[in-house]
C-alpha cells in the first residue's frame, strides 16, 4: 500500500532524511519510530504529500505521491502532531468543512459526519465549540477529520503527545479498532505505543533507516527498548546494517 523508495530530503547543507526505504503492506499498523530530530515528520510530511522530497519516490496504492498527488491524498487520511482545528467552530461545523474540503459530495457529507462521530467517539460533543473541548477530544477530533473521507492509508504524527494516560489508553484503542480495516502508519517516540499496537516497526536515526521488520520477529528474545537503543546506538553511517525481515 505504502512503498518508499531512496527517499531523501535537506534543508540546505542539511540532510533530514537520507535514501529511506521501508514499506507500509495493506492492512498493516506500521511503527515509525525514532528519536527527536530523527526525521520522522519530515518523512510523514513527503508521504502525505505536503512537502516536496530532494530524491527518491514515494507511492501509495500505486500513485506516485509526487507525479499523482491528488489521487494520493484521496487514499490518505493525515493527523499532524498539532491538529488543524479551528476553535471557533463546534466539532460537527467543522467536520462538515472538512468533507466539503475533502470532495466529498454534499449527499454524502451527513452520513459520513455521523460515521466519524460514531467512530471517534465524538457524539456528545458534536455541537462543542473546539476550542472549549480538552486535548483528548481535540484529538479525536483530528482522528475523524482524518477519516471523513474514509481513506484507506491513515499517517497519524504522535497521536498520544500531551495526554493523560486514561485519554493514551483510549486513544491506542480507537487506533488499533481503526488499523483492521485500514493501512496506519503510526510515527511517534513513544515505545509501549509500538508495542501494544503495531505489527511492523521501522526505526529512523539521523534520517537513515536503521531497522525494518515485524514486530514479533524483533522482540523474540528481546524488548522492543533494547532493539531501539541498539539500533540508535550504532555509529552515523552504519545504517547498511540495518535489521531487515519480513516486510
Amino acid at each position: 500500500m505504502i512503498e518508499v523508495a531512496n527517499l531523501s530530503k535537506r534543508y540546505g547543507d542539511l540532510p533530514a532524511v537520507r535514501d529511506a526505504s521501508f514499506t507500509a503492506a495493506d492492512g498493516q499498523i506500521l511503527g515509525f519510530l525514532g528519536p527527536n530530530g530523527a526525521g520522522k515528520t519530515t518523512t510523514m510530511r513527503i508521504i502525505t504529500g505536503f512537502m516536496p522530497a530532494t530524491s527518491g519516490t514515494v507511492r501509495v496504492d500505486g500513485f506516485d505521491v509526487f507525479e499523482q498527488s491528488t489521487e494520493v491524498r484521496r487514499r490518505i487520511g493525515y493527523l499532524p502532531e498539532n491538529p488543524p482545528l479551528y476553535n471557533d467552530m463546534s466539532t460537527g461545523s467543522y467536520l462538515r468543512f472538512v468533507a466539503r474540503l475533502k470532495g466529498l459530495a454534499r449527499a454524502e457529507i451527513a452520513a459520513a459526519l455521523e460515521r466519524v462521530l460514531e467512530t471517534c467517539g465524538l457524539t456528545g460533543v458534536r455541537d462543542r465549540l473546539l476550542g472549549h473541548l480538552s486535548k483528548g477530544f481535540r484529538q479525536r477530533v483530528g482522528l475523524a477529520q482524518a477519516l471523513i473521507h474514509d481513506p484507506p492509508v491513515l499517517v497519524l504524527d504522535e497521536p498520544t503527545i500531551g495526554l493523560d494516560p486514561r485519554q493514551i489508553i483510549e486513544i491506542r484503542g480507537l487506533i488499533k479498532t481503526l488499523g483492521a480495516k485500514r493501512t496506519v502508519v503510526l510515527s511517534t517516540h513513544i515505545l509501549p505505543e509500538v508495542s501494544q499496537v503495531c505489527d511492523k516497526v521501522v526505526i529512523i536515526n539521523d534520517g537513515r533507516i536503521v531497522v525494518e521488520d515485524q514486530l514479533a520477529n524483533l522482540t523474540r528474545g528481546r524488548t522492543l527498548e533494547e532493539v531501539f537503543i541498539e539500533a540508535i546506538s550504532r555509529e552515523a553511517g552504519d545504517g547498511h546494517g540495518a535489521v531487515e525481515g519480513d516486510a
